[in-house]
């Protein structure tokens, strides 16, 4: 008899060893593999290898984060996007666009929501204006103003 609960897509099957690598990184993402060797009871060449199938297998990156307010850039926004038609196909068009580092498929009021970084005023508007609005299958955009950094973390830990 099958299950009539819905499937969940899930990500690979992580054993404790690689949870933990995970939690120490995520704790310091400069530590050394000798450091980590030691506390999951691994040689280092194996932490090593571990840790690059981690990156290679896409369950975590290993990347300096930064305010980009604090680096020049001038204006950071999220954006709402309603669409009609294929909401995958729209997410796909804006994930070519340089200017967004973040785009997600969602449900209620918006169907995709996108930031953007941006080094002027200028170029939200133009980015918002000729590029995303442009496509063909947006109806319409509302965009939120990033006016401070108040929390941003990582380090939600493993399940």
């Amino acid at each position: 008899m099958t299950d009539p609960r819905p499937s969940t897509v899930r990500g690979p099957q992580l054993d404790e060893t690689a949870k933990r690598i995970i939690e120490l990184l995520q704790d310091d993402g400069r530590l050394s593999y000798s450091a980590m060797a030691k506390d999951v009871g691994l040689s280092e060449a194996a932490v090593r290898h571990r840790v690059q199938k981690l990156i290679d297998s896409g369950v975590m990156q290993v990347v300096a984060v930064t305010d980009p307010l604090q680096m020049g850039f001038a204006r950071q926004a999220m954006v709402g996007i309603k669409v009609s038609g294929d909401v995958r196909k729209v997410a796909a068009e804006l994930a070519t666009m340089d200017q967004l580092d973040y785009i997600v498929i969602t449900t209620g009021r918006f169907d995709i929501l996108a930031e953007l970084v941006a080094e002027s005023d200028d170029e939200l508007l133009d980015v918002i204006s000729s590029r995303i609005s442009a496509l063909d299958q947006v109806v319409t955009t509302e965009t939120f103003v990033y006016l401070r950094l108040e929390k941003q973390t990582y380090a939600w830990g493993v399940r």
